[in-house]
């Protein structure tokens, strides 16, 4: 693994030594981890956090991205081989978005907190013989220092992110009439701030390396509707700074992912609850838009894409 060093904050930015990771100051270098060994990959019983099930890598008939047909397959052409950025990779969107990725004969920076899911991701991908390669990364985006240190090790290794797709966010049970500061505090330094700073990191490494059609994608939910706006203002300076470079807003309903039992840590009945009146979308669902994002022409704009679950569980 290739923890982030953690180096006092200094301008300009920090500037990877000679193997990437941290700044020349750090006593630590890091280093882009390689994909572990295959290993069979279990997923938790949503309805039973003690109980699990092996899931298959998919195949090439109903891999993400499949579905979308030639046309959306051709439009991912011009991808292949650059670099995209995937945050919150360690499970559910960000991990479907990772796998579908690479799929699409990308190299993908998968980062998250704890890396070891990404690792099992990455060895499945190879195993099944994806044409793209899943490169875990250890980021606290909490931390800013965490979040320009990848960045710098990424310039170094791989030259820059011509993709990046905000995806990791958080959730406390916090409301506005009774939610504690701190809990306030702590979502809106990973679902906004984190956000911003990827953003700016990227696209200023966009812009150093001169491309014109990069792509930044936020995945919205309603704990992060700033990034709604957010994006829409981010559009609007892309325009006047005279770039092609792309921005687009995803806003998936509920996804039947593990993030209700992280929110009701406390009470799994409540969070196994969260996902049985509703047909829940699928984080492979939020991938395909991703895809569908990606492939369209560089001359195509692709605004707000809102997405809801169609059915009542009856």
């Amino acid at each position: 693994m290739w923890p982030s060093a953690e180096v006092p904050r200094a301008e300009p930015r920090p500037e990877a030594g000679p193997l990437g990771g941290g700044s020349r100051r750090s006593s630590e270098v890091c280093r882009l981890c390689t994909p572990a060994p295959s290993v069979t990959r279990e997923r938790p019983n949503l309805g039973d956090p003690g109980r699990s099930s092996q899931i298959s890598v998919p195949g090439s008939p109903n891999e993400v991205g499949g579905r979308l047909g030639t046309m959306a397959r051709a439009g991912m052409e011009r991808w292949r081989d650059r670099l995209a950025l995937v945050t919150g990779a360690s499970g559910g969107i960000g991990a479907a978005v990772a796998r579908a990725l690479v799929q699409q004969g990308l190299k993908v920076v998968g980062c998250a907190r704890t890396v070891g899911n990404i690792e099992e991701l990455a060895a499945e991908c190879k195993s099944a013989g994806y044409p793209g390669t899943l490169i875990p990364y250890r980021c606290d985006l909490s931390n800013e220092e965490d979040i320009l240190s990848m960045f710098s090790a990424v310039r170094s290794q791989h030259s820059g992110v011509d993709i990046c797709i905000n995806n990791a966010g958080m959730a406390r049970p916090d409301t506005l009439l009774s939610g504690s500061t701190s809990g306030w505090k702590d979502m809106f330094n990973v679902n906004v701030l984190a956000l911003s700073i990827c953003t700016r990191e990227a696209y200023q490494s966009m812009k150093e390396r001169n491309v014109d059609d990069g792509h930044i994608i936020n995945i919205n939910s309603a704990t992060k509707y700033a990034v709604t706006a957010l994006t829409e203002g981010l559009r609007q300076e892309l325009l006047e700074a005279q770039t092609h470079i792309r921005a687009t807003c995803i806003s998936p309903g509920l996804v039947e992912t593990r993030f209700a039992f992280k929110l009701h840590d406390k009470d799994p009945e409540k969070a196994a609850a969260t996902y049985e009146d509703i047909r829940c979308l699928k984080p492979e669902d939020v991938a395909e838009a991703v895809i569908y994002v990606l492939s369209t022409p560089p001359h195509v704009q692709v605004g707000d894409i809102q997405m809801r679950p169609t059915e009542q569980v009856t």
